[in-house]
């Protein structure tokens, strides 16, 4: 009985438990709630004064913005009425000038009316007295006009054939001086040095052992060094240097390039010659391109097509009567700018026609014709402006003078080459012998190479193997002898050595 009695006793504890737990619940419950909505009450309280606070300052500031739209109104009004009243007295100025105006206009036409009576009465007069000397003399007014001209020529003859001569004496005078005053100007503003070029390059040595390996065995290295390039090699006794000579200027820079490039290499053979001499061809080449671009950059003339810069380079290595084609043709090039800035030509067109006017010069070995009918192909062949076609054609008078520009370019090529010590006549006279004396070899069936050698006095021919026997390898020598005999005139004999040369290449794979 007292178990059951302590089970349900603690059983009604523990629903009492519950219940008091419960109810303590609810009443924390509401005290949260009471507390949340006073926080409730003081947040909204707060939330109108800030509202009133924000609603208060927003109408300070409208008012303040009123106040000082109200202001620039005034301000602007007043502006406006400042404006009115100036514009109301420009008007009234205005409108009292129009009067002044009116009124002279007015005076203007009553005199005007005045001058034209006074003028009607002058007409009037003059032909009545017109008439009267009719009558008088009984000649016409061009017979009369026509009678006192002839007087006035007979009395004054003399004196008039007097004016005349002295006004033409004078004026030729004055023509030939301005021309001197302009030359001699354009002369001294360019003072250009004159370095003629020679016919032979010098190749230093670091000693004497190195000419046994350039002549080679038997002269096999030399002979295929002259063969591979068309130059003269000169091995003398002459410490440290060996001498190349050639009246090709482009021939004699490739083999002095070849030749340094051997030295410093040390590999002197046949073999290593042939691929030496290619590739100072190719750095010439591109030495070539350079002094074309450099030339073109100097004179400030850049609408002249790449490949004519090229082919202009190679002047560089070109002479004339001993003067470099390239640095005259640059001179020129100043001296016509000058010219034409003074005569008030085309400059550029100028400058351009004077840089390009031995252009032909380049190739006239390679191609038919004078060198000035090949430079006129050569420019209309790339593009060039006819304005600097005729420019250029007619320095040597091939062509008649088109355009002042052309005369401007003759009269710079006439500068340029007359000034003492630019040119030497019997040097070029000695390289066009040369030159003919190769155009001569080459022209005949089967030869490949011909190179003038000894200062003229002898000729190598190399021949194709393949076309050319033993037999027929000496007709062809004496052909160009009897060739040189018939075309040329010169001093001395011409020694023809014609070289047939047999090679043969296998590769052991």
């Amino acid at each position: 009985m007292s178990l059951k009695l302590v089970i349900l006793l603690a059983g009604l504890a523990a629903l009492v438990g519950i219940a008091f737990g419960y109810f303590l619940r609810w009443i924390i419950s509401l005290g949260q709630r009471g507390s949340m909505e006073l926080e409730i009450k003081e947040m909204r309280l707060e939330a109108e004064e800030e509202a009133k606070k924000i609603l208060k300052k927003a109408e300070e500031e409208a008012e303040n913005k009123k106040r000082e739209a109200k202001k620039e109104t005034r301000e602007v009004e007043e502006k406006l009425k400042k404006t009115e009243e100036r514009l109301f007295k420009k008007e009234e100025t205005l409108d009292k000038k129009e009067g002044e105006l009116k009124e002279e206009e007015a005076k203007i036409e009553k005199k005007g009316g005045e001058a034209e009576k006074i003028r009607e009465k002058n007409e009037k007069i003059r032909k009545e007295a017109l008439e009267e000397l009719k009558k008088v003399s009984g000649l016409s007014e061009a017979e009369a006009k026509k009678e006192l001209l002839a007087l006035l020529e007979k009395e004054n003859e003399e004196d008039l054939a007097i004016r005349i001569r002295k006004l033409e004496t004078v004026g030729q005078e004055k023509i030939e001086k301005k021309a001197k005053d302009i030359l001699s100007s354009v002369i001294h503003r360019y003072g250009n040095s004159v370095a003629s070029d020679i016919m032979s390059s010098t190749v230093s040595i670091p000693n004497d052992d190195i000419k046994g390996k350039i002549i080679g065995k038997e002269g096999r290295n030399i002979k295929a060094f002259e063969k591979a390039t068309g130059v003269e090699v000169i091995v003398d006794d002459t410490p440290g240097s060996i001498i190349l000579s050639s009246f090709d200027p482009v021939r004699r820079q490739v083999a002095r390039l070849a030749l340094e490039n051997l030295v410093l290499d040390g590999r002197i053979q046949p073999a290593r010659i042939e691929e030496v001499v290619e590739k100072a061809r190719l750095e010439i080449n591109k030495i070539i391109k350079e002094k074309g671009e450099a030339a073109v950059h100097e004179v400030g003339i850049y609408n002249l097509d790449s490949r004519i810069i090229s082919i202009l380079g190679r002047l560089y290595f070109r002479t004339s009567y001993g003067q470099n084609v390239l640095q005259h043709s640059v001179e020129m090039s100043h001296i016509a700018g000058m010219l034409a800035e003074e005569l008030g030509a085309d400059i550029q067109v100028a400058k351009a026609g004077a840089l390009v006017h031995d252009i032909g010069k380049a190739v006239d070995h390679e191609i038919q014709g004078t060198h000035v009918e090949i430079g006129r192909r050569i420019l209309q062949k790339f593009g060039a402006d006819e304005k600097i076609v005729k420019a250029m054609q007619a320095h040597h008078e091939e062509y008649p003078y088109e355009t002042l520009e052309s005369i401007i370019v003759q009269v710079a090529d006439a500068i340029s080459g007359s000034r003492p010590g630019a040119r030497r006549d019997t040097v070029e006279n000695y390289l066009k012998r040369l030159s003919d004396l190769e155009k001569i070899a080459t022209g005949v069936k089967g030869v490949t190479k011909a190179y003038a050698i000894q200062a003229g006095r002898e000729i190598r021919v190399f021949v194709s193997p393949e076309e050319v026997g033993d037999m027929e390898a000496r007709k062809i020598a004496r052909e160009i002898a009897k060739k040189i005999e018939q075309d040329l005139k010169y001093p001395g004999e011409i020694k023809v050595v014609v070289i047939r040369e047999n090679r043969i290449t296998e590769y052991a794979r």
